[in-house]
């Protein structure tokens, strides 16, 4: 007689796993696509300041990460240094959209993303297992950058320690990603002059779309507070699923000043080496997970001219804005 017991679990409901099931296989490609390749994550907007959000991102790219994904992230953090400036009763000043950014300023902006912005997202990734690791744009000499000039009716303008990329050294990111690492990098930039030996503020889009190109990343993936790039707003609210980057460089004088950034970033990104640059809406949860491995996607994604992919498929410099966003 056999001695087997019946399985307990009801036979009606063994299928409803299968949508689980289904989820996984529409995944498979896009898994087998990006295996191995490295992703720079801006991390801004709401996903920045939103407890639920934060937590959302961190397991996405924890996710990629055990996916066999390289990620990179990149962050600022705009809000949170102007709060802290607010507490120390110091001015947030801002010239032609950028902040001006004072010496003073300057040690508040390094406290806030160094200190601050960057410990909490590393701490939330690390709840995952021993995985990221913090840095600023100075450390391993990442990134330095020259003074960036604001243009205000036709005059150049001096916003202080502003910065504009000038030279990315990957090899200490690069020696992270080898060991398994997630890289957390603050848009911190050392000065590229050898006399000067300070820092500059560098805007997070900005710093995000060049450490893009300078790894040779698959693709830059920018999370902000809109759905993407809109067709033709604010008359329509029409998102653009995807554009080539001839196509965005004519929308450009029309975008506004919020989006000239990110776009301009994702513009520098395809034309030096990255396969493809995303916008996305870090409002909705998990939206890097459904941009990479759905079969729609979300968002608005950029590529090359000369290499036009459907998104169903398995030189111009990016301007600084608003300090670091």
């Amino acid at each position: 007689m056999s001695t087997r017991k019946p399985n307990p679990r009801n036979p009606a409901r063994k299928h409803t796993a299968l949508p689980k099931a289904q989820t996984l296989i529409e995944a498979l490609p896009w898994l087998t696509r990006h295996h191995g390749r490295t992703v720079v994550i801006k991390f801004g907007g709401n996903a920045m300041v939103d407890e639920e959000l934060k937590a959302a991102f961190a397991q996405d790219v924890v996710f990629l990460r055990h996916a066999g994904l390289r990620p990179v992230v990149v962050h600022g953090g705009g809000p949170q240094i102007s709060t802290q400036l607010e507490r120390l009763g110091l001015e947030s000043e801002f010239r032609a959209g950028l902040r001006v950014t004072t010496p003073e300023t300057m040690d508040v902006v390094r406290m806030v993303l160094a200190g601050q912005v960057q410990r909490e997202l590393v701490n939330l990734l690390n709840q995952h297992g021993p995985l990221a690791v913090g840095m600023t744009g100075e450390d391993a000499h990442i990134m330095a950058a020259t003074k960036h000039l604001a243009q205000v009716d036709g005059e150049s303008v001096d916003l202080g320690r502003v910065g504009r990329i000038s030279s990315v050294e990957t090899g200490a990111i690069e020696a992270l990603l080898d060991d398994g690492r997630i890289p957390v990098i603050s848009s911190i930039a050392r000065s590229a002059d050898p006399g000067d030996g300070g820092v500059y503020n560098v805007n997070a889009d900005t710093a995000a779309a060049a450490l893009a190109a300078a790894l040779g990343a698959e693709t830059l993936m920018v999370l902000t507070d809109v759905e993407g790039l809109y067709a033709d707003w604010p008359s329509s609210d029409d998102v653009i699923s995807e554009l080539t980057a001839a196509e965005l460089e004519k929308l450009l004088p029309e975008l506004s000043s919020g989006m000239v950034p990110k776009m301009e970033g994702c513009l520098y990104a395809v034309r030096n080496g990255v396969h493809t640059a995303r916008v996305l809406d870090g409002r909705v949860p998990h939206s890097i997970l459904l941009e990479i491995f759905t079969d729609e996607g979300i968002g608005t994604m950029v590529v090359p001219d000369a290499l036009p992919e459907p998104r169903t498929a398995g030189e111009n410099e990016p301007q600084e804005a608003e300090g670091p966003a």
